[in-house]
């Protein structure tokens, strides 16, 4: 199955923000751990972007687990980019 890299940026003040829907978040995470859809993910040390990788059939399915996550829909995550990605090793 295809990989896909995500490249997303955080809102101003993330840590204040996301506080409220930080559980949510990592619950979620969490079961698409679980499920073997998400391989990693997590912040820049800066907390100015995220990064994640994703095993999914197509861009439409990691946009989906992109779009409904809970830092998505409450604008923690401001904008994301996504690539299929080759992992080489």
């Amino acid at each position: 199955m295809p990989k896909y890299v995500m490249w997303g940026s955080y809102c101003e003040d993330v840590l204040e923000k996301r506080a409220p829907h930080r559980q949510a978040h990592l619950d979620r995470l969490a079961a698409l751990k679980q499920a073997g859809t998400l391989i990693t993910l997590g912040p820049t040390q800066d907390l100015t972007q995220v990064f994640g990788v994703y095993e999914a059939e197509d861009e439409t399915a990691v946009r989906r687990f992109v779009e409904d996550d809970p830092y998505w829909q409450y604008g923690i995550w401001t904008e994301y980019s996504i690539k299929e990605w080759i992992q080489a090793f």
